[in-house]
């Protein structure tokens, strides 16, 4: 018992030298006062003022609380973080230091097996490997190119989800549609990225590989102690940097399997039969030199844990507002009727979802009331000199950006919380580029999604697909008004409950 105590009083000593150290060493650097927040407590900072809640409501609350588009909190002992809460202030930090606050805050449990080394999600915008990764994926992958060859595969698996549904609809079964979608999307995310379905790939099923991969992601989104006192960091008291490291090595072990069989096949005869898909490209990438080996394998795996879930969340977002909002429906139906007729025969093509005007305005309004990711990835300022709304953010501190609160800015939107998808067909296009700061979903700057113009085609084809093919009514007994759109964030932003309704084929 005495050596515990020793021990706590010990760790709490250390923690408060540090915390003081630090603090002397910030003091007085920046001639900008540091922009207003919560009062921290000592050693555990503003911990506390996050209890409860999803996490982009209590931050867009103390930022109201404090009139604070930029608000300053204290994490444990980690360097400070700085939420930047309003378009104005969105637009400060983008168009004047983005190369400031281009560098990640990289969490301990992205650290195993020196992932964050070597991952374009992790690696500073300075590093020659995130330049050399990411020209890489924009230039081949995500290229107007590279996803014109793999269009008729998208739109193949976007067939085999609707007749999947189809399947239910015989019956009038009420589905889980975010469970269905999902399972779809992953399928046409791994055959745009490596002509397989998930199932098929290395003997894993797809729900193998779909918790490796979704547990990895939970793991870099847990609270770790690591990170809130970096001196801990080597001890790695939680496990869970140890823990991640085995899950990234069965990732590994199935991507590198596939890698190597496509390495195979091209070595087995003179002239490779030609796939036309994202591994494909990357292989021809490797072969110029222009990439390694093992950087195929970390695209891959970013690509896929971050591809999958996104546009199937946001699919189901969309369609829980369109039931929950009839009118809305009927318009979205009505424009996919003009447009391809009522029948269901005739399949959506990606080119026939991006001429539907009315359609983009639903996806557009649900990714504005519900961000997948409402705070992004953290950014981190690399140098001093960062000035936003007339306050310092200081070298060192993670910079996140509440996109769920700039996106329902009153100051920006009327109406702010309605769901309301007429606002996007009038008056000058808001598009996805990160260039009109109070519309935001993918970022902007340089740590903008990469994958962006991927989900502009695969977004819009999953959700006409299904709302040409099928009527969409809800369970017996429940009205529109019943339909819950709350909201649950734990590694995405999800429907705290799950959409259930029922599909009825159109004949």
């Amino acid at each position: 018992m005495e050596c515990e105590l020793w021990l706590l009083s010990a760790t709490l000593a250390v923690s408060l030298l540090y915390f003081l150290s630090n603090l002397r060493r910030h003091s007085g650097a920046a001639r900008l006062p540091p922009p207003p927040g919560p009062r921290p407590l000592p050693l555990i900072g503003n911990l506390l003022d996050l209890r409860g809640g999803n996490l982009h409501h209590t931050l867009a609350r103390l930022a109201r609380a404090h009139s604070a588009p930029v608000m300053r909190l204290r994490l444990g002992l980690a360097p400070a973080v700085v939420v930047v809460s309003t378009p104005g202030a969105a637009r400060e930090a983008f168009t004047r230091h983005d190369r400031r606050l281009a560098a990640r805050a990289v969490p301990d449990t992205a650290r195993a097996l020196g992932f964050s080394s070597r991952s374009m999600i992790w690696l500073p915008s300075s590093n020659p490997l995130w330049k050399t990764l990411r020209g890489a994926v924009s230039a081949h992958v995500f290229s107007p190119r590279g996803l014109a060859a793999g269009r008729a595969a998208r739109e193949r698996k976007a067939r085999d989800l609707v007749n999947y549904v189809r399947r239910h609809a015989a019956g009038r079964e009420v589905v889980d549609v975010g469970q269905v979608v999902y399972g779809g999307v992953l399928n046409l995310v791994s055959t745009a990225l490596f002509s397989a379905d998930v199932v098929d790939v290395g003997g894993e099923s797809a729900r193998g590989l779909r918790e490796l991969v979704e547990e990895l992601v939970e793991m870099v989104a847990k609270p770790n102690v690591s990170d809130l006192f970096p001196f801990l960091r080597p001890l790695d008291l939680q496990g869970w940097r140890r823990h991640a490291a085995g899950h990234f090595e069965k990732v590994f072990k199935i991507l590198d399997g596939m890698i190597d069989r496509r390495f195979a096949e091209a070595s087995a005869s003179s002239q490779q039969d030609k796939h036309g898909d994202f591994l494909d490209v990357l292989l021809e990438l490797v072969a110029a030199g222009k990439i390694d080996r093992d950087n195929v394998t970390t695209i891959l795996f970013d690509i896929l844990g971050a591809g999958s879930d996104t546009v199937a969340i946001t699919v189901e977002w969309a369609m829980a507002e369109l039931l929950r909002n009839p009118c809305a429906m009927a318009k979205a139906r009505a424009e996919l009727d003009g447009a391809l007729g009522s029948k269901q025969e005739a399949a959506v093509g990606e080119a026939d979802a991006a001429r539907l005007p009315y359609l983009q305005a639903v996806l557009k309004e649900a990714m504005r009331l519900h961000p997948v990711a409402p705070l992004m990835l953290p950014h981190q300022a690399v140098e001093d000199g960062v000035e936003i709304g007339g306050h310092a953010v200081p070298k060192g501190a993670t910079v996140i950006f509440n996109v769920w609160a700039i996106m329902r800015d009153p100051a920006a939107w009327e109406r702010p919380d309605e769901f309301l998808p007429e606002r996007f067909l009038d008056g000058a296009a808001v598009n996805f580029r990160g260039k009109n700061f109070e519309f935001i979903p993918f970022g902007s700057g340089r740590r903008m999604c990469p994958g962006m113009p991927m989900a502009e085609r695969v977004v819009p084809l999953v959700l006409a697909s299904l709302l040409h093919a099928f009527e969409w009514r809800l369970p017996d007994g429940m009205s529109a008004e019943m339909l819950d759109v709350s909201e649950k964030f734990t590694t995405a932003n999800v429907l705290a409950v799950p959409l259930r309704a029922v599909p009825v084929a159109i004949v």
